[in-house]
């Protein structure tokens, strides 16, 4: 690794008698994009607003830039943007306005017309934050966070309750970042996200990593096995579909029963006999190469998103 730019040692967070971060453990080194993924409520934001200076560990060390968030929070912030969950401005702030306003907090100031430009806002820049759309907002969010060109960039769930033609413009201004080398902490609960963007990825669930690496070591996991999704017309009873020939594991989610199978002919052909011979009916089969889910599935028996 290069350069190690954010350091967490058993990092932990409490609050009252929920204990929301237990033990978390990471490195991201210089120009990495790496990633915090994991279903809402797993401690992805409690971690990163610890990293940004703005929440108090209960244990653990944390180092960003060489600097402790908690005593040197002004020096980082110099050298640090964050987009948070949820950004909120003033609805008659004018795009323009709000952007110096943000650049007027630090040291070192990137040129904010550019940034405008950049983030497709320059015909905006008049324009009241009320005014614009969901994309919009968030584009500003990055560019507010990109105006003092920091070291590292956090983004707390950047696409989250968007549409899919805006989380794809996000996906390419952060493939962007990714050329520029800046180092950027990305938390996430989707999959595509995390896999698309990321160099490393740390899966956390009940504020523990549970697994990390590479998305493509993290997916080696499950080597050998291919995702068969099935959809019945009866349930089945429970362990019948696991003695079905070739499948290495099974776990049912709302009717659906995901198998995981070392030979797909194997396991359609037995599935076909079996249903056949009970009168049960298929009424939907998708099969598709292991993915970082199945990953969580394996560490949980659930699925991300649950």
């Amino acid at each position: 690794m290069s350069e190690v730019v954010i350091q967490v040692t058993n990092l932990q967070k409490h609050y009252g008698s929920v204990q929301a971060v237990r033990g978390v453990s990471f490195e991201v080194g210089e120009g990495e994009v790496f990633g915090l993924l994991g279903p809402n409520g797993a401690g992805k934001t409690s971690t990163v607003e610890i990293l940004e200076g703005l929440r108090h560990a209960d244990g653990g060390t944390v180092k960003v830039c060489g600097l402790d968030p908690e005593r040197d929070s002004n020096r980082l912030k110099q050298q640090i943007g964050a987009v948070l969950q949820q950004t909120s401005l003033p609805d008659k702030i004018r795009v323009e306005e709000a952007i110096r306003l943000f650049a007027g907090f630090y040291d070192r100031r990137a040129d904010t017309d550019a940034l405008l430009d950049r983030f497709q806002l320059g015909e905006k820049r008049r324009a009241f934050y009320h005014q614009l759309s969901g994309g919009q907002k968030q584009r500003l969010a990055l560019a507010m966070a990109l105006v003092n060109d920091p070291r590292v960039l956090f983004l707390d769930e950047p696409t989250a309750g968007l549409d899919p033609q805006v989380r794809r413009e996000i996906y390419a201004i952060i493939e962007e970042l990714r050329q520029e080398k800046k180092t950027i902490l990305i938390t996430t609960h989707y999959i595509e996200e995390a896999e698309r963007l990321c160099d490393r990825v740390a899966i956390v669930d009940h504020g523990q990593v549970i697994a990390h690496g590479t998305p493509k070591e993290l997916k080696n996991r499950s080597e050998g096995t291919t995702r068969i999704e099935v959809r019945l017309g009866q349930p089945e009873a429970d362990g019948t579909l696991r003695n079905l020939d070739a499948v290495a594991d099974i776990h049912q989610f709302d009717g659906t029963y995901v198998l995981h199978s070392t030979s797909v002919p194997s396991t359609i052909v037995a599935l076909v006999k079996h249903l056949e011979a009970e009168g049960n009916e298929l009424q939907g089969l998708e099969i598709a190469t292991p993915s970082l889910e199945d990953v969580f599935i394996e560490l949980t028996g659930r699925r991300l998103r649950e």
